[in-house]
């Protein structure tokens, strides 16, 4: 999810670079939305850990 969220990123300054100002927004758009989604699966993932079987 974050990589996808770092190639959106990337798309958006090279647009932004080249003057594509609705591309450029769509894909940071993209990137933010990404990127949150994935910081709440890591942290949902991270709560409900594994725990060893207990003995």
């Amino acid at each position: 999810m974050f990589g996808w969220a770092v190639t959106f990123l990337i798309v958006a300054i090279i647009a932004g670079i080249f003057g594509f100002a609705g591309l450029a927004g769509t894909a940071a758009w993209i990137a933010k939305v990404l990127f949150v989604v994935g910081l709440v699966v890591f942290l949902a993932l991270l709560v409900s850990g594994r725990r060893p079987p207990a003995l």
